[in-house]
This record gives C-alpha cells, structure tokens and sequence, in this order.
C-alpha cells in the first residue's frame, strides 16, 4: 500500500473521497463540495472509520463555510450545516470531536479553520505510527511465541478508515514489516463486508498474507489455536473501557478470553470519550434493515421477516486485554482505565 493513500483529501475548493462503496472492483472518487454531499457521503460509508470520518468532519466545516459565501447563508445557516455534519454517524466519537475543534476556529476565518482540519489529519497520521510500533512491541514481548505471529482482525482499521496508515490494521502492517507476522485471518464483516472488501484489498496491496474467512468461523479460528491475538478498531472508547466497534466484535472479544489469547483494541486517545461512564451510554446507530434482508439488490429473507441491524456492539472492558494509543498499552482487563490514564 502506498504510504500516501489517503481516503480523504482537501483539494483546495472542496474534498475528494476514496469511494469505499466501490472497493474493491473500482478505485473511485467523489468530489465533495456541499454539506449535503458530505452528509449523504458519511451515511453512506462512502468513507467510513471513525478517524476518517473525522478528518471529513473537520474539512466538512471548511466546506460549509464556502457554501455559505457562495449561497449568501446567515451564520445560523452555517452553524446549522455544521451540526448536520457533526450528526451524520453518532455513534463515531471523532466526527464530533474534530468539527467542533475545527467549528472554534470559525470566528479566524477560512485560513484557520482548514489549518486546524489539516493539523486533525496530521495528527492522526502520526498517533497511528505510534501506535503501530506500540502495539507492535507489545504483542512481540507477551505473546510467547517462536514465531511469527497469527493474528485475527474484524472489519477495515487501515489507511482507508484513518487519515492514514492504520489503527489496528497499522499494528499489523507494522508486524509485517518487522518480518514477525505469519498470517493475518481478516473477518468478511457482514453486513457491507468491510474486511472482505477493504481489509482484504490494503493487505494484498502490501503483500501481507491473509485469509478472509466468515464472521462465524471467527471463534472456531480463535479456539482452535490457530490466532495469537486478535487486533480491531473502537468507534467510541467510554471512561471505563467498554469499546464500541463494528457488530460482530464482541463475538471475538469473548471467544478470546475464553481462549486466553489478547484481544488488543487500537484506536487514537481522540477516540476515548471520558464524558461517556460506560458502554450502556454509548448510542448504536441502527441501519436499515435491507442490508440484512437483501443481497445485491435480492431479498434474501421472507417477505415478512423484518431486519434488525445494529451497526456497533459494545465489547466489556473486562474483556479487553489492552489498548493501544499512540501514547502506549493500556492494559484494561487487569484494571487500568482510560479515565484513570487519559484525563
């Protein structure tokens, strides 16, 4: 994978987004240049991850402000459009935390606000870095192993997710690279299939070698001694650790601490909502349910069977072995708690 890929990119007048819808059959952009589009974009998972979301969040102030001076929009308008954005998912804790760093900036005009949306993406690039080799050296000093590493992912936490490089799909690239990875078991991620789709397509850009496999071989993988530790993304991390992440991941998380292997979470300290107690807090975003009742535009279920589609579960922080900042591992089932370390 080319270092500078960037799933969302400021092009002087507006944004360019890798459509991720595409993936992997077409390398698409769409060109954002109104608030509506953006919206519309962020629902749709045409990019998608909470740090990319936030990136798009942040130039998405710039872009309302634009479309203000071009449509001759009040400030009420403004600020309107700007919280239209910052509701698009509500569950992802980083779109609301970069518009509203970005949002303060609005009485210093254009300049500063794409100077703090631009410093949200830098930032993120380098706290996935860190975090690469954070997570990197943790796993090799506690996984007992003369070997490279088996490890097990779920859904897309590359550099399609974040403004580059990768949360948990960075601790891997890092493995990789260090020449102590074996095999990545990346799960296809039902509904939309993100790790089929996505996953999949960053590891075979670098060459990593990989299985994609169904969600539900993923504890059967998992028990039967063929993964070290598994590695995800959060979408929103509360005070006590209990991590919100795609659905699907609470599933993993379980069938490791019954395996005892490390079930490692990966994510920016932006990431980390010390406002929110505990995961029972945490809003899911329901979807619609035709992502689970149709395939390819078929209905796969009765016509009478309705569709539930929660896009996030919330894994116990009991059950997290460790999570990984760009600050370092910390190490939450034995008690060491975001809002004890981060505040």
């Amino acid at each position: 994978m080319p270092q500078e890929l960037r799933a969302v990119h400021w092009t002087g007048s507006g944004l360019a987004l890798i459509d991720q819808t595409r993936l992997p059959h077409r390398t698409e952009t769409v060109d954002v240049r109104d608030v509506d589009t953006l919206v519309d974009a962020i629902r749709r998972l045409v990019v998608r991850g909470a740090p990319a979301i936030g990136a798009a969040g942040g130039y998405g102030v710039a872009l309302a402000l634009l479309q203000g001076e071009r449509e001759g929009w009040t400030d009420g308008e403004v600020l309107r459009a700007i919280s239209r954005i910052r509701g698009a998912r509500p569950t992802a804790v980083n779109l609301m935390v970069s518009v509203d760093r970005v949002a303060a900036r609005l009485p210093h005009g254009l300049t500063a606000v794409l100077a703090e949306a631009a410093a949200i993406q830098r930032e993120d690039v380098e706290a996935n870095r860190s975090m690469g080799a954070y997570g990197a050296d943790w796993l090799i000093e506690r996984v007992a192993v003369d070997r490279p590493l088996r490890v097990l992912t779920h859904c897309n936490t590359g550099a399609l997710a974040t403004a580059g490089w990768g949360t948990a799909l960075g601790v891997i690239r890092e493995l990789h690279a260090r020449g102590r990875l074996e095999i990545v078991y990346a799960d296809e991620t039902r509904p939309l299939l993100q790790g089929s789709r996505l996953t999949a397509w960053e590891l075979t850009q670098e060459g990593i070698p990989h299985y994609v496999q169904a969600d539900g071989a993923a504890a059967g993988t998992i028990l039967r001694g063929a993964v070290d530790a598994a590695i995800v993304g959060a979408d929103r991390i509360a005070a006590n650790g209990d991590t919100a992440n795609k659905v699907g991941t609470v599933g993993v998380a379980l069938a490791c601490s019954y395996a005892r292997i490390p079930f490692l979470v990966a994510a920016p300290t932006t990431t980390v909502d010390l406002s929110t107690a505990t995961g029972d807090d945490i809003h899911i975003e329901l979807r619609d349910q035709t992502e689970v009742l149709e395939w390819g535009g078929l209905r796969t279920a009765p016509a009478g069977s309705p569709g539930h589609n929660p896009a996030f579960d919330v894994t116990p922080g009991r059950l997290v072995t460790g999570l990984v900042t760009e600050r370092g591992v910390l190490e939450v089932s034995t008690g060491e708690l975001p809002g004890q370390r981060l505040r």
